[in-house]
Parts: C-alpha cells; structure tokens; sequence
C-alpha cells in the first residue's frame, strides 16, 4: 500500500477534482443565469481545492509528480474519489442532491481537518471550509426548495434521492488508511461523522418534505479506489484528452 497520507491527500484532492470537473459540466447550460454563474463558482472552488490536495500528496510522494500530473496522468484505477461525486448531473434537481450529500459530508470532515497535527492540512482546510460553507448553505436550501415546491420539484428531488443514495455510505466507511490518519491525529475518522450528517440529514430532509429511503446506507462501492462504475471512465476520457494528445504541451 502506498503511505497513506499520500493516499488521504488523494483522496480529498481527487474527490474535489471529479465533482468539480462534474459541475463544471453545467457552463453555459444550466436552467437560469443565475445557476450557470453559482456552479461555474463552485466548480471554481472545487478544483482550487483540489490544487492544494495532489500539490501537497505530490510533495508527499516525493517521486517527481506534481498536482497537474497526478490530475491528468493517472488512470481511472487509480483514482480515489468517491463513487458519490462521480455519478452522473442527471437533471437539475440530481445535481443538486448530489452536491447536497457530499456538502454535508465535505463540510464535516474540513471541520475536524482544520484541528489536524499535520500543519498544511490544517491550513488546506481552514481555507476550503470558508468556500464549502457557502456551497452547503446553498445546496441545502435548494434541495429544500424544490422538495417542498411543485409537485413535479418534489417528484424530482425524491427520485434524485433514491439514485444517490446507495452511494452515500462510502463516505463513512473506515478503513487503514483512515486508521493511520486518525492515529498520527491528521484527520478524523469518517464513521464519526455520521451521527452530524444524520442530524443534517433529519432537518433537511424533512423541510423539504423528502422520504428517506429504508436501506441504511447500503453503499455502492468500496474504499482505495475499488471502480464498480464506468461513469469515472467516461469524465476522465474528456477532462485528460488535451494531455493525452499532446503530452505536456505548453503554450
């Protein structure tokens, strides 16, 4: 297994990375101005985290990879996002709960990054939770308004929730590699999470009017980049063909 604060640094940046590249998705096409200017922001946010994140897991790895390298140069196994941010936009109402679930998520874990022992994480993430915080006040109140809006609103968030879902217990599956973070007092561990993102979940859910569904967090997917989904093939066929055809071109 590789060091695994190299592997946590990627796995926060390639989560960033992938969501935002998916977000970004919705330029020039979302529903109303106003929604094409916030996701073009939050897209913006997203890959500026992930700068920080592969920066740092490339000083870590010490072998010569930088952040763009580790963006552009790896292969879908071995990317380390969860499966959550790569699913598809879907409609404007699965974009949103999907961005609702990794907030709630993403939120809580910088919070408790920001206490970490390792100096540059802290910093990593006293620097995003600013940006992530507008992105969970927005996503949360969206899915609010659509879930208790029009029938056809609250039909749509319902489906979109019942999609996600299944993907939503990876977030909180512990394994070595969280192990050994929690234990070097660098990050917290994600199935103390759970209890916030449940109260989090309570109080949205049921201003929105949404069902939660019965499985509990019966996930799709598996820790250390295990692939169980060909969409992350698809994105990176797109986001990676500049460098593909013509390696580390410049201009």
């Amino acid at each position: 297994m590789n060091d695994p604060l190299f592997e946590f640094c990627c796995r926060m940046g390639d989560n960033t990375l992938v969501l935002g590249h998916r977000v970004s998705e919705w330029c020039g096409v979302a529903p109303v101005i106003e929604e094409d200017i916030a996701l073009a922001n939050i897209a913006l946010d997203l890959i500026g985290q992930t700068q920080l994140w592969l920066g740092l897991a490339g000083e870590v790895e010490d072998a010569g990879r930088d952040a763009d390298a580790l963006a552009f140069h790896r292969d879908v196994w071995d990317f380390r996002n969860l499966l959550l941010v790569e699913q598809p936009n879907g409609d404007f109402g699965q974009t949103m709960m999907r961005q609702f679930l990794f907030d709630g998520w993403h939120l809580a874990m910088l919070k408790g990054l920001m206490t970490s022992s390792h100096d540059q994480i802290a910093a990593i993430a006293e620097k995003s939770v600013k940006e992530v915080t507008y992105h969970m006040e927005r996503s949360s109140d969206t899915v609010i308004g659509l879930g208790d809006g029009t029938e056809e609103s609250h039909k749509r968030m319902q489906d979109a929730l019942n999609v996600l879902w299944p993907y939503a217990g990876e977030m909180f599956v512990s394994d070595n590699v969280d192990a050994a973070m929690v234990e070097a007092g660098i990050a917290p561990d994600p199935a103390a999470l759970r209890a916030g993102f449940e109260a989090l979940l309570a109080d949205v859910l049921g201003a929105a009017t949404l069902v939660r569904p019965e499985d509990d967090f019966a996930h799709k997917g598996g820790k250390n980049g295990v692939r169980h989904s060909e969409h992350l093939g698809h994105m990176l066929t797109n986001m990676q063909w500049l460098q593909r055809a013509y390696p580390d071109a410049t201009w």
